[in-house]
């Protein structure tokens, strides 16, 4: 019998992922660490100095985070209401919070009571921050106010009644502590100069803004609502630079990177984008399980926070720098070693004995070899098989229809081994690599068991699934098959029209010469 041929596996770029120093900084996470809240999480602030411990707000308390523990270090619930929003100090010592009731409450870190309580608020309080000089807080509520607090008197200083719906959100100057802004429901965000007891600067978004962001030289502001993201110049009066539009729903939250180079926004439809702040392109994403409502980053980006609807705590660190073994290894041979010989020159009267490589057959080929192909199909279904290298049971389909016998690996399988089957069809049948080959599988299958639909209601489902799945791809290729019988005619149209122009031209040239010849 002749030798074996093993299988080819063939290799499946996949389009469209391409990697940038961007995606090897962001990628550079470990596994996220999950941690369940009472409720959905609004906020998620970090304190700007070391530990850098972190506050979430959700349901009716205030949990403080160590930067890697996965339990509350202290907890604030001394609140009438729903607690909507908290945020720390420059210091890190003072924590403000806002909740339903209207109310706004000073924390101290080390304590638990609060420290002072600012009544003015007739609605829930959904922004609070510090100014630039440490002693004042500014407040946004449900009562379209925004209010000035003094901290050292516990009074309100100023009282500002220009937005026309509620005030979501806000953040005040880190360099000016007169300055401050909010956006708000009417669709307005807002500069506010305590100085001259009004607006200074307003500025249309188009949409209920839910959150701003500052950047730290106060030069430029970033608006988010509805599916926009806009960033607006400051020292031109508020003119709008760009419009981004990358999110398929709500944008809820907006952060700002440790270098200011990235910023970042989390929206609705469960993923979190991060844009250049200079060519305000899109240079990553992330993908979640649920609805972003709050997001957060820590000191050189070192942890990334994001609080969901569904009361799920996303925490990601950044994996540590590999640390060189301060143990010596034992000396080993030097590389001219193992390549002593290898250039040697056969003489002529040498005689050349070639060592016989023994080729290691993989298991799946063993199985080919002798025939055992259903053996082999069961081998590459694996579940780590099909989710670690799902291009080698591709390719061993392949190679089983190429044969002819593919029909008779699938048939004769029970629940279980045919739901294995479907798992993997529905899981890969929509990527472009794999469509062709997975397709023509699909129908196989849906040829061979259609007569016995009704007897299981977990495989029922599944054909369901992956009968739609083959319908659509389908469609999908003959939308495609058209759009490229269009772009022929259109290439074919122009092409055309280049020749003939090319012959007119080249008539007239010659007319011309003719006409100079008789003259």
């Amino acid at each position: 019998m002749a030798g074996y041929k093993p299988v080819a596996i063939q290799t499946y770029p996949i389009l469209g992922e391409k990697i940038t120093q961007d995606t090897l900084y962001w990628n550079n996470y470990k596994t996220p660490v999950q941690i369940k809240e009472f409720g959905a999480v609004s906020k998620v602030d970090f304190s700007p100095q070391p530990p850098y411990n972190y506050a979430v707000t959700a349901s009716s308390r205030i949990h403080i985070y160590g930067r890697y523990s996965q339990e509350p270090i202290k907890t604030f619930s001394r609140f009438k209401d729903t607690a909507y929003c908290a945020t720390f100090r420059q210091d890190g010592r003072l924590l403000v919070a806002g909740s339903e009731d209207g109310g706004v409450q000073l924390f101290d870190i080390s304590g638990r009571a609060p420290l002072r309580q600012f009544e003015g608020h007739t609605k829930a309080v959904h922004s609070v921050d510090f100014t630039a000089d440490k002693y004042h807080v500014v407040s946004g509520a449900d009562d379209y106010t925004v209010k000035l607090w003094d901290i050292p008197n516990s009074k309100e200083i100023l009282t500002f009644k220009e937005h026309s719906d509620y005030v979501r959100c806000g953040c005040a100057s880190k360099l000016n502590p007169d300055l401050f802004v909010t956006g708000s429901y009417d669709h307005t965000v807002k500069m506010f100069d305590a100085r001259a007891n009004q607006s200074v600067i307003s500025a249309e978004h188009g949409q209920p803004v839910e959150s701003v962001l500052l950047f730290p030289s106060g030069g430029l502001l970033v608006s988010a609502g509805g599916r926009y993201v806009k960033v607006w110049d400051m020292l031109k009066g508020g003119q709008l630079l760009v419009s981004l539009k990358n999110h398929h729903k709500t944008v809820t939250c907006l952060c700002l990177s440790s270098s200011g180079q990235r910023l970042l926004s989390g929206s609705l439809d469960r993923k979190v984008k991060v844009y250049s702040t200079t060519s305000y392109k899109v240079v990553h994403s992330f993908d979640y399980t649920a609805s972003i409502l709050s997001l957060a980053l820590a000191h050189e980006d070192e942890t990334i926070v994001v609080g969901m609807t569904n009361g799920i705590l996303s925490v990601k660190h950044r994996k540590s720098e590999a640390k060189k073994d301060s143990v010596p290894r034992r000396r080993r041979p030097a590389y001219r070693t193992f390549i002593k010989g290898k250039n040697y020159m056969k003489q002529q009267d040498d005689i050349l004995i070639n060592r016989p490589s023994k080729k290691h057959l993989e298991l799946y080929d063993r199985d080919l070899k002798n025939f055992r192909i259903s053996k082999a199909l069961d081998r590459v279904l694996e579940p780590t098989c099909t989710i670690k290298t799902p291009e080698i049971t591709v390719s061993i389909i392949k190679e089983l229809n190429r044969r002819g016998v593919l029909a008779n690996a699938l048939a004769g399988r029970d629940e279980k081994e045919i739901s294995r089957v479907l798992n993997f069809l529905i899981r890969n049948l929509s990527q472009p690599r794999f469509a062709p080959v997975l397709i023509n599988a699909a129908e196989i299958i849906i040829d061979i068991y259609l007569p016995v639909i009704g007897q299981s209601p977990v495989v029922d489902k599944k054909f369901l699934v992956l009968q739609g799945l083959v319908e659509k791809e389908i469609d999908y290729q003959r939308e495609l098959l058209e759009t490229l019988g269009m772009m022929d005619m259109l290439f074919a149209t122009m092409t055309r029209k280049e020749s003939t122009s090319v012959l007119q031209h080249d008539t007239s040239d010659g007319f011309l010469e003719n006409n100079k010849i008789e003259s």
